[in-house]
């Protein structure tokens, strides 16, 4: 019997599209669902028959591992506890999105000590398993209403074309599959990519939408200032943060990104584009940095949600962006460790500046330490 097919972009309520999904899922059929980069046949994790049904639709065998769809990168780890940083940056930036990480998982620890025990071999048979949290919107509401996460699949026979529309999909697999999401072409029209992530970075073991370059540059560690304007106290930090992390790691300033670092700075309440205050560009001047060529910018989700480490000027600060961003609390530091606030000195004299810029020196040298330290591990 063919499938189901369902037009998602004329369906009369997509809610009811997600529960026949979940419905099909959840009673062990496969289904045809799109995602950004291919269309994929899923399976439900929780339901070993089904699994097994969708490695003999692909036409593969159980060495050959599925992925798990999973719902975003706080739900990683649940899985495959005890991931390193560059694993933590790519899910993070990457999620929802076309990447897929492949990372160390024991059978015995995690969510994946739960799924049934006919499932790991499909899931995990060399002791990794591939994590992926597709960036569609129909997916990502399935995965958030099913039991469980979902085996995923390219929606071909192994070896034959991806298929990147839902009639492809039919072609390719025809009744073997349940049900049929039909949400138009794929955006990408290309797998994801599959990145392997090793103690000290990660490996490329299929280059899909993300290039090697882009991933590069998205696992690298990621240190913002914030304070309120983003034109005195957090450039005068990223400022001196930039030549302290230089010193340490022993390479010019422009270098630090290749060496595995950005630094940043942002403002609570920024006018955008501002310059450097005169009074901090001086200060800098003095000890023989510049400020030339900043531009004030707002903190943002986004930036939240890229940096791997915030550090504000005042308990306040600190207090602004969790009521915005909670999940950021990890990553959310004081300039001072001892937990004291670096007062703002705008409209004071440049005595007030200097000494402004000495607390901040003390707090940057504290954080410098453990970014080094970091650095010089992974």
């Amino acid at each position: 019997m063919p499938p189901l097919v369902i037009n998602v972009s004329r369906a009369d309520d997509a809610r009811d599209v997600v529960h026949r999904a979940v419905q099909a899922l959840a009673e062990g059929e496969l289904v045809a669902l799109p995602t950004e980069t291919v269309y994929g046949i899923a399976a439900s994790a929780t339901h070993p028959d089904a699994v097994a049904r969708l490695a003999a639709a692909k036409g593969r065998d159980a060495a050959s591992p599925f992925a798990l769809a999973i719902k975003s990168a706080e739900d990683a780890e649940d899985y495959a506890p005890g991931w390193n940083p560059t694993a933590r940056r790519l899910a993070r930036r990457c999620w929802p999105g076309p990447v897929t990480l492949v990372v160390d998982a024991n059978r015995d620890e995690g969510l994946i000590s739960r799924l049934p025990a006919a499932v790991l071999p499909y899931i995990c048979p060399n002791g990794t398993v591939g994590l992926r949290s597709p960036a569609n919107q129909l997916v990502q509401d399935i995965l958030r209403m099913l039991a469980g996460p979902i085996a995923l699949t390219s929606a071909n026979q192994t070896g034959e074309p991806d298929a990147t529309t839902a009639q492809q999909c039919v072609d390719a697999l025809g009744d073997k599959l349940s049900l049929v999401l039909d949400d138009g072409p794929a955006r990408y029209g290309q797998p994801s990519s599959v990145v392997r992530i090793t103690p000290t970075g990660f490996d490329v073991l299929r280059e899909g939408v993300v290039g090697r370059p882009t991933l590069e540059r998205l696992s690298r560690m990621l240190v913002v200032f914030v304070c309120t304007g983003n034109t005195c106290r957090s450039p005068l930090a990223e400022v001196v943060m930039r030549r302290r992390l230089a010193e340490g790691l022993g390479v010019a300033e422009d270098e630090l990104e290749s060496s595995g670092v950005m630094i940043a700075s942002a403002g609570i309440a920024a006018a955008v584009g501002s310059p450097a205050s005169p009074e901090t560009a001086e200060v800098l001047r003095q000890q023989g940095m510049s400020a030339d060529g900043h531009a004030a910018q707002q903190l943002t989700e986004h930036l939240v949600r890229q940096a791997d480490l915030l550090i504000a000027m005042t308990p306040s600060h600190v207090e602004s962006i969790l009521s915005l961003w909670p999940e950021a609390a990890g990553r959310v530091k004081l300039v001072d460790a001892s937990g004291g606030a670096i007062s703002d000195p705008i409209g004071g004299p440049l005595e007030v500046y200097q000494r402004c810029a000495e607390q901040i020196e003390r707090g940057v040298e504290h954080h410098a330490a453990a970014i080094l330290a970091e650095l010089r591990a992974g």
